[in-house]
């Protein structure tokens, strides 16, 4: 199998006074699409939703390892949604791109919700995945829940392993990803794993998203045990121009475990870019 991270082109930029690590996809190939912005799980680094951005072949793709994730240096301070949402503009000026598809899954979906609702000339359509309004969140499995605050599913393989289903579902906790997937983790820091944690504490978008304009897509799996589907019904109950797609079977890894019928629903929710497109960004 190739490695998702061939075709990236990878490098460590200084913006907003934080040195992140940003892989970017075909930035520089002529495409009637605008690039995708993408915000990535907690604790999760690049790697891990490489496949996605490689099999997304018609359009460019950035994304970055959040401070103390990944290969980016830890945090010298904390931060919140509102500073990274303008980190990720200034990384976007960087490249020269000015409107963007932003994309988010779990944690990344709410800081991806705070990007559209911050800079909404910058963002033209949103796709949020197996992610919640924040702070109003309809909590998961507990059990669920208590594995996922503990970093040791990054450290420890052998915790991993035997709380994959647990954490993910049967979808890819069953499936010939999961061994794919591990392999792609990186643990991050102690302090990059606790200031993402505070980053999202009292936060919601509940308030602002009736008044977010931008086309929606919020996709969920119905076997989601960390951020149950009640949450993307929230979300589409919230935000006026949206829609709900549902993955059957579908855990909270569905974007890799349903990989196929994922990309074919972001694919026809984004569309073409047209002058209708451009207008949506205004």
């Amino acid at each position: 199998m190739t490695d998702p991270m061939t075709h990236a082109d990878i490098s460590m930029e200084t913006v907003g006074g934080r040195t992140l690590r940003v892989a970017r996809w075909r930035l520089n190939t002529p495409s009637a699409h605008p690039p995708i912005l993408f915000f990535n799980g907690i604790g999760a680094n690049i790697e891990a939703v490489a496949p996605l951005a490689e099999a997304m072949k018609d359009r460019g793709f950035i994304m970055f390892d959040m401070p103390g994730v990944g290969q980016s240096p830890d945090p010298l301070v904390p931060y919140n949604t509102v500073t990274m949402a303008w980190t990720a503009a200034q990384l976007l000026t960087r490249f020269g791109i000015s409107v963007v598809d932003v994309m988010g899954i779990s944690w990344g979906g709410g800081l991806a919700q705070h990007f559209a609702i911050q800079h909404p000339g910058r963002t033209r359509r949103l796709v949020l995945i197996a992610t919640s309004a924040g702070m109003l969140m309809i909590p998961g499995n507990p059990a669920a829940l208590t594995k996922m605050a503990n970093p040791r599913r990054y450290i420890d393989p052998d915790y991993m392993l035997k709380n994959f289903e647990t954490l993910y579902g049967e979808g890819l906790g069953k499936g010939p990803g999961k061994s794919g997937h591990m392999a792609r983790l990186t643990p991050p820091s102690t302090r990059g794993y606790l200031y993402q944690l505070i980053a999202m504490l009292g936060w919601t978008s509940a308030p602002a998203l009736p008044f977010m304009k931008k086309h929606t897509l919020i996709m969920m799996g119905d076997d989601d045990q960390i951020v149950p589907l009640a949450n993307g019904k929230l979300l589409k109950t919230l935000i006026p121009n949206s829609e709900l797609v549902v993955m059957k079977g579908g855990g909270h890894l569905f974007l890799l475990s349903h990989k196929e019928e994922s990309i074919a629903a972001i694919t026809a929710f984004l569309g073409p870019a047209g002058e209708m497109d451009q207008q949506e960004a205004a």
